[in-house]
């Protein structure tokens, strides 16, 4: 086993969660930057009915990534307690069975380019003035579906073994790629929103062709081996149940932004479409340092559970919430005191401004509340335990808020959908509590004790 997966069992915590999560944090927040570019440059170049045309497609990329999601961050979670299991073979066979998962992705990804595209876009929300431009960005991002699924997939894979920097060098490059190549095919080439697109699939097939050299090389713990790259149907069972937190917390992210739509052409128009587009990044910008924590947690936590080191467990658990829990106030105080300058940045239009800053001012107004639900749902999907993590991830967004958003409009207007955001935070947030309190034993044991989900913390 690599020194690299190694030192999840023996390095101090704060040092090894520095490590871990320093890179996924810069490697989240160049991504969320490049997504913040990328809609800059479509609202200068294209204008605001070329975000309202991203907004609309992004939830049919959503899905698409959903199902990439599951299987990396499921495969993630067995692989590391099985590298902490010190069982290198079964992490092989569960990274080839990933491998298989994403070709049989690629092959819907690439087939629904020419098929069920357009019909999508319409149940989605695209009215006859953003269908066009739903029509430019998604049917690039579709034929590229196996850069995509690859590169998505394997960032979590590699950070399961613990290299963080190469994770974080995976997310660098297309993001950076990108930012260089999205002013040439929007303004020099004249490519509007497919060239926003167009950009985005050469920088995931760049990168694509980086990471394959990886696993090839010898560099990584894991190994490509063809037997198995055959498909176990046990292997992806476990893999798939662990990542379905994932998948539902994606897929739901994808009906927010569909109801969302829908609620704000039918109370607002696709003026207000826009506006939801430019905030939605920044709103994704805002919670990827969080996630970055996250990520730099899980393979921690995975491989320390497997190896029955609870003391780092618990170590780990404590210090991700307080790091977490400093950056959600950050973001509040940065989103009440500078929505104006932060909607500037997209646009000079004062309307456009004004209304968006009005928006988040809403929208971000109990956002202290959201590091502690984005570790929560993590924390269990880390250790294997699929329902509490399910639940977890369906709450703040199919529980909560999606119910709100299709409610609160009929009393409140499209001030409704703003003001659905901060209620689902406090909801999602108390319920996070709830499920931490009922299991403190398991967070929180001393290192002698026997876990309490030792057995089949994988089912349902």
């Amino acid at each position: 086993m690599k020194e690299q997966s190694q030192r999840l069992g023996t390095q101090p915590i704060p040092k090894l969660l520095a490590d871990l999560s320093i890179p996924a944090m810069i490697g989240m927040f160049v991504m969320a930057l490049y997504n913040v570019v990328d809609t800059l440059f479509i609202a200068r170049g294209v204008g605001i009915l070329g975000v309202s045309g991203v907004s609309i497609g992004f939830p049919v990329m959503m899905i698409m990534m959903a199902v990439a999601a599951a299987v990396g961050i499921g495969g993630a979670s067995v692989i590391s307690r099985r590298l902490g299991e010190s069982k290198p073979e079964e992490a092989n066979q569960v990274f080839g069975n990933v491998l298989f998962t994403i070709l049989i992705i690629s092959v819907f990804g690439f087939i629904s380019a020419f098929t069920i595209m357009e019909p999508l876009l319409k149940l989605f929300g695209a009215t006859e003035n953003i269908l066009p431009y739903a029509k430019d960005y998604l049917f690039p991002i579709l034929l590229g579906t196996l850069f995509f699924s690859f590169a998505f997939t394997t960032n979590n894979i590699i950070r399961s073994e613990g290299n963080s920097r190469f994770a974080m060098i995976t997310m660098i490059i297309p993001a950076v790629l990108n930012i260089i190549l999205d002013p040439i095919f929007i303004f020099g080439l004249d490519m509007g929103v497919k060239g926003a697109s167009v950009a985005t699939v050469i920088s995931q097939g760049t990168v694509s062709v980086v990471v394959l050299y990886y696993f090839l090389s010898g560099k990584s713990s894991l190994k490509i081996k063809v037997p198995f790259l055959r498909p176990h149907l046990k292997v992806l069972k476990e893999v798939i149940t662990i990542g379905m937190p994932a998948f539902i917390r994606q897929v739901s992210g994808s009906g927010m932004m569909i109801a969302i739509n829908f609620m704000l052409i039918k109370f607002g128009g696709e003026f207000e479409v826009g506006v939801f587009g430019i905030v939605q990044k920044l709103a994704m910008f805002t919670i990827m340092p969080m996630i970055g924590v996250l990520q730099g947690m899980q393979p921690i936590i995975g491989y320390n559970y497997g190896a029955n080191n609870y003391d780092r467990l618990k170590e780990t658990i404590l210090l991700g919430m307080k790091i977490v829990t400093i950056i959600s106030f950050g973001i509040f105080a940065i989103m009440m005191i500078f929505p104006e300058g932060l909607m500037h940045i997209f646009t000079g239009d004062t309307s456009t401004i004004e209304t968006g800053a009005y928006a988040i001012r809403i929208m971000f107004a109990l956002a202290m509340l959201i590091g502690v639900q984005v570790v929560s749902g993590g924390l269990y999907q880390a250790l294997g335990m699929a329902k509490p993590a399910m639940i977890l991830s369906m709450a703040r967004q199919v529980l909560f808020l999606i119910p709100l958003v299709l409610i609160l409009p009929y009393f409140f207007g499209v001030s409704g959908v703003w003001l659905a955001f901060p209620l689902a935070d406090l909801m999602a947030f108390l319920l996070s509590i709830i499920f931490l309190y009922k299991d403190r034993d398991l967070f929180f044991k001393s290192k002698n004790e026997t876990p309490p989900y030792e057995t089949a913390p994988t089912s349902l």
